[in-house]
């Protein structure tokens, strides 16, 4: 399909007084200064479904003068424009940005309005399908007495009534391919509804033309049937394109929407997050999210920073600790600085990094997309040629009409199609029968094509389940005393070697926790604490990183055990490794765990390449960095800072149990604990892959065969709706031998050979 042409000056005047566009007004107001005169607008172009129409509304944007960029974003439907801005608002006329995108065709409203429900086009779509099959249905069964030999009245009543059916079956059910083919007809473009529309209104046409004046044929039966399998098609392909769903505004809602200001007089005043400026005091309190990134004043706090590390075990926060906005304050108040505004603190870049991700992997052009854009001119042409040729030929321009018809039918794109969405569907409903949902039509043949896959680690390649380690070898005394500490508390170290311990626990009468340190209780021995090495033990001096997390427990300052835990390594992880290796995939590690737990893992797992303590800024970085060098990445993360490199791979899986913006970033998510998904679903996704191309084989062999026949005249439009629909069936048939297929995704062990390390 070629894009249309931005609209001039004078269609864009045109475009704004025919459409209902924002005024100047609503559109300054509702754009961002990005300082040195620039601002930002945001935009819903509802209408945005390809990247056809990526390229063409980002062009029409970036011919009003004064534009400095354009950025189309599929997921969210919305294009973000930077434009040029002086005092007296003469260089950029925000509505003329606007009316550019109307005069490509393309509604345009406010961000804030409502664009069009995706819900509503399903439903739409689904019953036209069933009004169309319904409608060829007994249209048929009208056929079959014409068939048979009826009399010439009841031919004619038959025709009659199939005509008054056929009718609004067309209006109702062929709207879609109506309206696409003039929207792109009427700005200078064209797709592949174009012959579509063509095809069912010539072929109606001349079938009621017959039925006036008295013919033995009319294609009514041919006309619907054609329409049923195109709707079949069409719905199949947005039921897959439709899944896709948008991890941004999942990670907007976890933003804080106001903080609590600490004015110098002791007061305190609740602040919109957008208001708070740089040196501000903050109050938050335990159980809040930070609301900007800030430095802390005062008090002390256990801070889950999983948000930034992707880590579950909280750190703890006191004065002079940064905390980035996002993080969730566990345990204690804290009095906090504001070091950054809103919009320029850690949970806004996340946004920003994964608007900018996801914008690049919407280019992705899907195999359906690439067929499609030599095909439409060329049965334009082809069908062309036929009339004229016939024409000229004998004469005949009825003859020659109906015969352009039947190559306009039976090239009609309904096997490519159902190609690649009947496939699609079918591999989904593999997957998901494996507990894998994939929410992507595309994301299947993004899988298809990886040479690399990037793991984050906890929650990944482990469960995020602390586990504690040589239970069997602690003194049960002290492992009973230290669980019944650790039964006070929720941190997820306690809640661990509280589960560890199978005997009766010791019983306090008070324990008190200190946020960030530990737990404390006072008994007839002494005073025990539970915690970390330098709060339970007098004078403790600092040893160096291990690879697992460790807690200790004293009484008045004497230590008497230490309890070490390590990360739960996810069932199937090795096997999952070594597979995908034999299927030449080769793996790493991005996480944002400290250095000796991500070695341990690597060296466990077979795993040369591996980095530590990354931001998430890192490890879109990193994957980007992949992506330029030719790799083809699969992310497979489950936190809100794994999200922006899920977005940014060329395809991304998620664990059920992964953040809810995790899952939203990602293309699949498995529903269970086993890492052997990723490698199956790589073998379904290579399968389906393999049979989309005999699908478009079958379909370039159809019409290999069938064309010809019909330009030298020897297909009527009804064998030609026949043969359409032959064509169709051979497809789907040949897309259920997924069905078919062993569930297999065979596990190889063999291992990986180690590569250079890196950290």
């Amino acid at each position: 399909m070629s894009c249309c042409a931005p609209g001039t000056e004078a269609s864009a005047e045109l475009a704004r007084a025919a459409v209902a566009l924002p005024s100047v007004d609503e559109l300054r107001l509702a754009s961002r200064d990005l300082g040195e005169g620039l601002r930002q607008s945001d935009l819903s172009v509802p209408d945005v479904h390809c990247g056809a129409c990526i390229a063409t509304v980002e062009a029409a944007v970036r011919s009003v003068p004064g534009v400095e960029r354009a950025r189309v974003n599929l997921s969210t439907r919305r294009v973000s424009v930077v434009w040029r801005d002086t005092a007296d608002h003469r260089l950029t006329d925000p509505q003329a940005i606007a009316a550019a995108i109307a005069a490509a065709g393309y509604a345009v409203h406010l961000q804030t309005a409502a664009a069009s429900s995706d819900d509503t086009l399903r439903n739409q779509l689904l019953r036209a399908v069933a009004v169309s099959g319904f409608a060829a249905i007994n249209i048929m069964l009208l056929s079959i007495s014409v068939w048979s030999g009826a009399e010439a009245s009841t031919r004619d009543l038959f025709h009659w009534i199939s005509a008054l059916i056929a009718g609004p079956t067309l209006v109702y059910a062929g709207r879609f391919f109506y309206q696409s083919a003039w929207n792109a007809l009427k700005h200078g473009r064209t797709n592949m509804d174009v012959p579509i529309a063509l095809a069912i209104t010539l072929s109606y046409a001349v079938s009621l033309w017959e039925t006036m004046h008295h013919g033995e044929h009319a294609w009514f039966d041919a006309t619907v049937s054609l329409l049923f399998f195109l709707l079949v098609g069409r719905t199949l392909d947005h039921l897959m394109r439709d899944r896709a769903r948008s991890a941004i505004s999942g990670l907007a809602r976890i933003a804080p929407r106001g903080a609590m200001i600490l004015r110098p007089d002791g007061s305190r005043d609740y602040k919109a997050v957008e208001e708070v400026a740089v040196g501000d005091r903050l109050v938050v309190a335990a159980g809040e999210r930070i609301p900007v990134d800030c430095r802390v004043l005062s008090g002390a706090s256990d801070i889950d920073r999983s948000i930034v590390s992707g880590e579950s075990a909280p750190v703890a926060g006191g004065p002079g600790t940064r905390l980035e906005a996002g993080a969730m304050n566990l345990t204690g108040s804290l009095i906090v600085e504001a070091v950054a505004a809103a919009r320029d603190s850690f949970l806004a870049e996340v946004i920003a990094l994964m608007e900018a991700a996801e914008g690049g992997r919407v280019r992705y052009r899907r195999i359906a997309d690439r067929a499609a854009r030599l095909y439409s001119p060329a049965v334009h042409l082809l069908a062309l040629a036929t009339f004229l040729g016939w024409g000229f030929y004998d004469g005949d321009w009825k003859k020659a009409l109906l015969i352009s018809i039947a190559v306009l039918i039976i090239t009609c794109p309904c096997a490519l199609g159902l190609a690649v969405p009947v496939v699609q569907v079918v591999a989904a409903g593999r997957l998901f029968s494996h507990g894998i949902m994939v929410k992507d039509g595309s994301a299947m043949e993004r899988l298809a094509e990886i040479d690399l896959a990037v793991c984050d680690k906890t929650g990944t390649l482990t469960l995020g389940r602390p586990r504690l380690v040589d239970a069997a070898s602690l003194d049960r005394r002290h492992l009973a005393t230290a669980a019944g500490l650790a039964g006070h508390s929720r941190h997820p170290l306690s809640v661990a070697l509280a589960a560890a311990s199978s005997g009766p626990l010791a019983v306090f009468a008070s324990v008190s926790e200190r946020p960030g340190e530990g737990l404390e209780a006072t008994a007839a021995e002494g005073t025990y604490r539970l915690g970390r090495r330098g709060f339970a033990v007098a004078d403790a001096c600092g040893g160096g990183e291990t690879d697992y997390s460790e807690v200790v427990l004293s009484l008045d300052g004497r230590v008497l055990e230490t309890f070490r835990f390590e990360d739960t390594l996810r069932p199937g992880a090795r096997a999952a490794i070594d597979a995908l290796f034999s299927d030449g995939v080769d793996s790493e590690i991005l996480s944002g765990d400290r250095i000796p737990p991500v070695r341990r893992i690597a060296a466990i797992l077979g795993i040369g390449r591996w980095s530590a303590e990354l931001s998430p800024k890192d490890k879109t970085e990193a994957v980007t960095a992949h992506a330029g060098r030719g790799r083809r990445v699969l992310m497979v993360g489950d936190g809100i800072n794994d999200a922006p490199a899920l977005a940014a791979a060329h395809v991304s899986m998620a664990p059920a149990t992964a953040a809810d913006v995790g899952r939203q970033a990602a293309d699949f998510v498995f529903l269970h604990d086993s890492l052997n998904a990723v490698p199956f679903a790589l073998s379904t996704a290579r399968r389906a892959g393999s049979l989309i191309r005999q699908n478009f084989a079958l379909a370039i062999g159809y019409n290999a065969i069938a064309v010809p026949v019909a330009i030298l005249g020897h297909a009527t439009p009804l064998i030609a709706a026949i043969a359409m629909s032959t064509s169709s069936i051979i497809v789907v048939v040949n897309a259920l031998r997924l069905r078919a297929d062993a569930a297999g995704g065979g596990v190889s062990h063999a291992k990986a050979p180690l590569g250079m390390v890196t950290t």
